[in-house]
Order: structure tokens, then C-alpha cells, then sequence
């Protein structure tokens, strides 16, 4: 029995990575997707891999018109919403221009906010649904050159905690996945050298794939997760540890 049939799943950043693993995965329990990024659908091969159930928004998720278009599809029904779509503008405290550090808060901690407020006000009204939101493991001790990116993913944690207090009571459940250094194109562009060294760190001795990731989403928006509210899920292959 698919575990999330009848099920709108929303999913932002979804044309690739780590989103678009989580579509698959979610399409594989019979899950209704709504994918939410930035190229047009034609530049994407999204239709091959879900032929139906799915409907696709060219959207920029700080824009307030393509928000607004957003929320016309939250309204036909929402059921799970995962905040994945994530930039990175890295530079030293010293070097940092503030162009850089608005475009990372707008993405990935704004956009969060505005997200989850529109997918929470219909959740509401059927007294269910999840929110699952992208962390990162840099939340929890910084990382060099990036002030920007580690203030929005440690923002994201704390206002997944809040929002789990708040929404509880209307049956909604908010969670975090702080993934570890994962194989993914932004990935792709470190230098040799500091993936072997990221390898090094990692007890489990490899980088993550997309689906480890997807996974662990899926797990947390499923029915077996129904207990768990307000948590962050590390999964980073214990560099974090």
C-alpha cells in the first residue's frame, strides 16, 4: 500500500538534487507532487520521470507574484510541504558584501517563512500536515566562509522548533533534515582535495547521495513519524558527532 496516496506533496529547489530525489521518492508511494524551482519545465526532464501526478511552477520563491501563485495551488490542498530550495554566496565576515548575505536570508530562511505560513493556514483548516524544512549540519558548529549560509540553516532550526509548538495543536507536525556533505552538483564544485578531506572526517567514510536524504524526508512526512514534532534529523554519516 503506497503510503501517500491522495497526498499533495509541495517541493521546492525540486528540479534536481536533493528535491528532485525527494520527488522521486515521494512519486514512488503514489504521492500527488506540486515542484516548485526556478528553470522552465521544458529546460527540466521532470515529465519523464512523473508522467502524471505531477504539476510543475516555474517559480522564484522570493518573488511575491510567484509566491502568490504558490498559495493558488496550496488552496486546491497541501499535505506535506518540504522547504528544500537552497543557494550558497560564500565569502569571509571580512570579504562578505551585503547583496550576498540578503540573497542567502531571502532563499533559505525567508522563503521558509512565507512557505510555511501559506501551507500552514490550509493545513489548519483539515487539522493535518507536515512541514519539513532543510537544515544543515553547519547549523550546529559554523563552517568557514559561509556566516551567511550557517545563520540561515541555524534560523532554520530554531523556527522549526517554534512552529512545531504553535502548529501542534492543529494537528500539523514541523520538522528539520540537517544534511552532511552530500554528492549533489553544489557539491560537485569543491575542489578535490576537500571532498577527500570531507571523506576523511566522515566516520562513515563517504559523502551522502540525494536519496539518503529523500529518505529521511519521506520517513518524517510519513504516518510513522506521527509521534515526532519539533526534532532536527542529522543525516551526515556522523560528521557532526
Amino acid at each position: 500500500m503506497n503510503k501517500f496516496n491522495n497526498r499533495r506533496v509541495f517541493i521546492t529547489g525540486a528540479a534536481r538534487g536533493i528535491g528532485f530525489s525527494c520527488a522521486q521518492s515521494f512519486y514512488e508511494e503514489g504521492a500527488e507532487l506540486v515542484l516548485i524551482d526556478l528553470p522552465k519545465l521544458e529546460e527540466t526532464n521532470l515529465e519523464t520521470y512523473f508522467p502524471e501526478r505531477m504539476t510543475y511552477l516555474q517559480a522564484n520563491v522570493t518573488r511575491k507574484e510567484d509566491l502568490s501563485l504558490i498559495k493558488k495551488e496550496m488552496q486546491k490542498g497541501v499535505s506535506v510541504l518540504v522547504n528544500n530550495a537552497g543557494i550558497t554566496k560564500d565569502a569571509t565576515l571580512l570579504k562578505m558584501t551585503e547583496e550576498a548575505w540578503d540573497q542567502v536570508i531571502d532563499v533559505n530562511l525567508k522563503s521558509v517563512f512565507l512557505l510555511s505560513q501559506m501551507a500552514a493556514a490550509e493545513m489548519k483548516e483539515k487539522q493535518e500536515g507536515v512541514i519539513l524544512n532543510a537544515a544543515s549540519v553547519v547549523a550546529h558548529y559554523g563552517n568557514f566562509g559561509q556566516s551567511n549560509y550557517v545563520a540561515t540553516k541555524a534560523g532554520v532550526i530554531g523556527m522549526t522548533k517554534t512552529m512545531a509548538r504553535e502548529l501542534g495543536r492543529y494537528g500539523i507536525r514541523v520538522n528539520a533534515v540537517a544534511p552532511g556533505f552530500i554528492a549533489t552538483p553544489m557539491v560537485d564544485t569543491m575542489p578535490e582535495k576537500v571532498i577527500d578531506m570531507i571523506r576523511e572526517k566522515t566516520p562513515l567514510n563517504r559523502m551522502g547521495k540525494p536519496e539518503d536524504i529523500a529518505k529521511a524526508y519521506r520517513y518524517l512526512a510519513s504516518d510513522d513519524a506521527s509521534f515526532i514534532t519539533g526534532t532536527c534529523l542529522n543525516v551526515d554519516g556522523g560528521v557532526s558527532i
